[in-house]
């Protein structure tokens, strides 16, 4: 993480904390590019984290960068098989790129961990 000035002209590095909570406020200002960029740093130090990943997958979807945030998705997915979001992310990212025959069982098993597939039955 870069150093930034902190107290007394002091210069300090920010923390995996720090970052996620800038991180943040940018993705809620809806300047997903530079959530993104902060968000893969964070992802790069910390890779087992799945929140920050699926943030960053969001912010690469809101930014357009769709082979990104498959690529992110797939990885959530992969490390928790039972993140109903990110399969509905999926689904909607496959779409979004056109490729709606790979999107439909992703989407189908998003339904399926909310219950609405049950209810559409």
């Amino acid at each position: 993480m870069p150093p930034f000035d902190g107290e007394n002209g002091s210069t300090r590095t920010e923390t995996v904390t720090e970052r996620w909570g800038r991180a943040e406020l940018f993705f809620d200002a809806k300047d997903y590019t530079e959530a993104a960029r902060l968000l893969a740093t964070i992802v790069e130090r910390v890779p087992e984290q799945v929140a920050p990943r699926l943030l960053l997958a969001r912010a690469y979807y809101h930014s357009a960068q769709l082979r990104r945030a498959e690529e992110q998705l797939r990885e959530v997915i992969a490390r928790d098989p039972v993140e109903h979001y990110a399969h509905l992310m999926l689904g909607r990212t496959l779409e979004r790129q056109g490729r709606a025959a790979e999107a439909a069982p992703w989407l189908r098993m998003a339904a399926a961990f909310t219950g609405e597939a049950a209810a559409r039955s």
